[in-house]
C-alpha cells in the first residue's frame, strides 16, 4: 500500500498494512525536526514560488514541510488554510474577514476583537464571497511537490470557531446562545457557507479530505450542552459533512477535551474521524471499543505532558501500548493528542513516527 491507500483505508474502518501515521506540525518546530533529522535547511534564495500578481512569496518553510514529511515517511500532509493576517499595530494583525487578533509569542492569533459586532451587521456580510484563491497558495505547493501518494488533508473551518471569531470571542458567542439566538443561526450560516466555499475550492487541487477544527470540549466536559450542539452547530457540521461527501472526500471532526456527551451525534453524523483522543480526558481504548466499525480514531499520543517532557523510550512505550489497544481490526491513524507544538522536543515527534513504523506492521501485531 502507499500512504494514500493506508490513509483511506484507516478512515474506511478497514485494516491497512501498517498504522498509518501524520500530525500537525507547527511552523516553528519543523525546522528543529530537520535539523535532528540531518537535513539541511533550505536557503531562502533556493524556494520561492509565483503566487497572484506576479508577487513573490518566500516558501522555505514549505519546503521544510516537505522534506520534513518525506524523511519521515508520513502517511499524509494537514494542510493550512491562510487568513491573510495583516499587521496594524505590533502584536495586532486583521484578517481579510475584519477579525482583530492578537499574536502570540508562537505567532498563533488569538481573537481580540470580532467583525460583527451586533445584529446589524450580519446583513449582507458574507464571508465565502471574500475567499480568494492565494489563500491556498501554501497548499497548492506542497500537493504539487509531494504529489498523489501521499493523502493530503486540509484544515477545515467549523461553524462554531468561526462564530466566535466573528464575535469576538466564545464568551460573546455562548451569551448569543441565551439572549440572541437567531443571531446565533445566521453567524453559523454565514461561517457554514464559508466553509462550503473552502471545500469546492481545496477539492480543485487535489486533496483527499478535510480535517475540522474547533474544540467542543474541556477538560472535563462539553463547552456547551448537548442540547445547544445539537441545536446550534450540529445541521451545520451536517452541510459540511454531506457536501465534502458528494466531492467523495473525507471529512474528520477535531476537538480536544472530553466529547463523550456527543460522540454518537458525530457518528451520526457521518464523520470519517474522530481525533485526537486526549488521554487526559478520554480513554483510547474506550473510545476505540465504541467506534469500531463506525469512525476512525485518530490521535492519543500525549503532547501535554509526553511530548514535550518525556524521554524517546517513553515516547516509544507510549506508541507501543496505544496501537496495542486502538490498531487491531483497523480504523486507527495514529498522531499525537492535538498536535505537535512548539513546545514538544523535536526528537519526541520523530521517536513517536519511527515507533509508529517499527510497532504498526498488522502482519507483526500480537493481539
Amino acid at each position: 500500500m502507499n500512504s494514500k491507500e493506508r490513509i483511506l483505508a484507516a478512515l474506511n474502518c478497514e485494516q491497512p498494512d501498517r498504522v498509518p501515521v501524520f500530525d500537525h506540525v507547527d511552523d516553528s518546530i519543523r525546522v528543529k525536526i530537520i535539523e535532528k533529522l540531518g537535513i539541511r535547511k533550505p536557503s531562502s534564495s533556493s524556494v520561492r514560488m509565483k503566487v497572484l500578481a506576479g508577487e513573490d512569496e518566500n516558501l522555505d518553510r514549505i519546503e521544510t514541510y516537505c522534506l520534513m514529511v518525506q524523511e519521515l515517511a508520513l502517511d499524509a500532509t494537514w494542510l493550512n488554510l491562510s487568513r491573510d493576517l495583516e499587521s496594524i499595530d505590533g502584536d495586532y494583525c486583521k484578517d481579510h474577514y475584519g477579525n482583530v487578533f492578537r499574536l502570540s509569542d508562537h505567532g498563533q492569533p488569538v481573537i481580540v476583537e470580532g467583525a460583527i459586532k451586533d445584529a446589524a451587521r450580519v446583513k449582507n456580510y458574507d464571508m465565502a464571497a471574500n475567499l480568494k484563491g492565494e489563500y491556498f497558495a501554501a497548499a497548492r505547493h506542497i500537493i504539487d511537490r509531494l504529489g498523489p501518494r501521499i493523502a493530503h488533508f486540509m484544515s477545515l473551518p467549523d461553524p462554531f470557531k468561526e462564530s466566535w471569531y466573528l464575535r469576538g470571542g466564545m464568551e460573546n458567542l455562548l451569551l448569543d446562545y441565551y439572549f440572541n439566538p437567531d443571531l446565533v443561526h445566521a453567524l453559523a450560516r454565514i461561517a457554514t457557507d464559508y466553509g462550503l466555499a473552502v471545500i469546492d475550492v481545496a477539492a480543485g487541487l487535489g486533496v483527499d479530505g478535510f480535517i475540522m477544527g474547533g474544540d467542543l470540549a474541556g477538560g472535563k466536559t462539553l463547552l456547551i450542552s448537548p442540547d445547544h450542539f445539537r441545536q446550534y452547530i450540529k445541521p451545520y457540521h451536517a452541510e459540511l459533512v454531506a457536501y465534502a461527501h458528494e466531492k467523495d472526500l473525507k471529512i474528520v471532526k477535531h476537538s480536544d477535551g472530553n466529547a463523550w456527551m456527543v460522540l454518537d451525534d458525530l457518528v451520526e453524523l457521518d464523520f470519517d474521524g474522530f481525533h485526537p483522543v486526549q488521554p487526559q480526558c478520554m480513554d483510547i481504548e474506550a473510545v476505540k471499543r465504541h467506534l469500531a466499525g463506525k469512525t476512525c480514531v485518530l490521535g492519543n499520543i500525549d503532547c501535554q505532558d509526553l511530548l514535550p517532557s518525556g524521554t524517546q523510550r517513553e515516547v516509544d512505550q507510549a506508541v507501543k501500548d496505544t496501537i496495542k489497544k486502538a490498531a487491531p481490526g483497523g480504523g486507527y491513524i495514529l498522531t499525537s493528542s492535538n498536535s505537535i507544538h512548539p513546545g514538544c522536543k523535536p526528537e519526541n515527534f520523530i521517536a513517536m513516527v519511527r515507533a509508529a513504523h517499527a510497532y504498526g506492521k498488522y502482519a507483526e501485531m500480537v493481539t
